[in-house]
């Protein structure tokens, strides 16, 4: 399948805010201390162009919160992991069918070749991502990631879903810098932002998607 407008957009988008961390490298726990914080999520989370009012709602976590990690000193106790599957389902057969149609499944697969892509930024960048995206590497990443995501316990009821240490936030995430200070049990110090007003600053009522809602095919 061939890259739309959008889909450049959204890739950009997304690559803007894997750069971000990739690039915040003032750590302070080892890689076996940190907070692992996962984010169960569909690519219309992060679709400017979508004009669907719950979906722009739910950008909230990752423009709001999850960019807490990157403004502040708690990336450096945060093990973060992106999933783009959102709700879809995987028949027998392995095709996979996303809830908002074959649109969100693109998406769902160049944002998962990005994720793939950038943790080393001299693996070959955008060119990487659309020779993933055009093989099937991105389809056996998908898979791998809707394996992740169905076998999860307790199984998650809508996305965005956020774990902190394999335990879901369910609707806590005006807590969400809470969370992951009261989970962190490293040696090095807590980071100042736990302490910060910020940190306990309340944010809106997060919007989601059910996985139980009607499929678009």
């Amino acid at each position: 399948m061939a890259y739309s407008s959008s889909s450049n957009k959204l890739m950009f988008f997304f690559l803007a805010f894997l750069l971000l961390f990739l690039f915040s490298t003032n750590l302070v726990a080892g890689e076996s201390d940190k907070v692992k914080l996962n984010l169960y999520y569909e690519s219309l989370y992060l679709e400017s162009l979508c004009d669907h009012t719950t979906v722009k709602k739910k950008k909230k976590i990752i423009t709001d919160d999850l960019v807490k990690l990157f403004e502040s000193d708690l990336h450096g106790i945060t093990d973060l992991k992106l999933v783009p599957f959102g709700n879809a389902k995987v028949p027998d057969n392995l095709t996979v069918i996303c809830q908002h149609g074959e649109e969100e499944c693109k998406l769902n697969a160049i944002e998962a070749c990005a994720v793939r892509t950038w943790p080393n930024p001299t693996y070959g960048g955008e060119k990487a991502i659309r020779d993933c995206y055009s093989g099937d590497i991105s389809k056996n990443l998908i898979l791998a990631y809707a394996k992740q995501t169905l076998n999860l316990k307790p199984k998650k009821k809508y996305v965005p879903w956020v774990t902190v240490n394999s335990m879901p936030l369910y609707d806590n995430y005006d807590d969400f810098v809470v969370q992951v200070c009261k989970a962190y049990k490293g040696r090095s110090p807590l980071p100042k932002f736990c302490s910060s007003a910020s940190a306990k600053k309340k944010v809106l009522t997060l919007q989601v998607s059910y996985a139980d809602e009607a499929f678009h095919y």
